[in-house]
């Protein structure tokens, strides 16, 4: 359908809770997923959150397959996943860095639950119902608090491990955002 531009830090919609979709198989749901789509993935992006483009719905998107952000990543298959409700599997925490689309050039060192499950329904309202861990629960996480209107940087403990990519990590190849 449609490159979208995607929202950065500031914008005030970034922050508002989105609302559940209350409607499956309809053109707009299917209009906003493949626009989500094509967005992430001209942007070789690991998720996008329906919010990142102005649209104030519980939709996001992710999967990594081979991906030039993250070239040492674990694969996370491509899911569509719509109203979601995550519940941790225990209370182990692991720090990794992130980076963010709506953050463009920067990342941090975030906080996450290292295992868990994540449920909700996908384009045809449909139920989804997977324990994750690693890598994958990261990337649920952080597209799933954009629902709720949370940037990554929002979650960062210590400000000193927040910054731009370059600064951070300078000795490495990294795509900037």
């Amino acid at each position: 359908m449609a490159i979208k531009a995607v929202l950065r830090m500031g914008d005030p919609r970034l922050f508002e809770p989105s609302t559940p979709v209350q409607k499956f198989k309809t053109a707009q749901l299917n209009a906003l997923i493949q626009d989500m789509r094509d967005t992430m993935a001209s942007l070789n992006g690991a998720g996008l959150a329906a919010p990142q483009i102005g649209v104030n719905l519980q939709v996001v998107i992710f999967g990594v397959q081979k991906n030039p952000r993250y070239p040492d990543a674990q694969e996370v298959p491509f899911t569509i996943l719509i109203n979601p409700k995550l519940t941790p599997l225990d209370d182990e925490i692991e720090e990794g860095w992130e980076g963010c689309l709506s953050v463009p050039g920067m990342h941090g060192l975030v906080p996450r639950y290292k295992r868990l499950r994540y449920q909700g329904v996908d384009e045809n309202g449909k139920k989804i119902d997977r324990k994750v861990a690693d890598f994958h629960a990261r990337v649920v996480q952080h597209e799933c608090d954009h629902l709720a209107g949370i940037l990554y940087p929002m979650r960062i403990r210590d400000m000193r491990n927040f910054g731009f990519t370059a600064e951070l990590f300078p000795d490495e190849e990294i795509e900037e955002d």
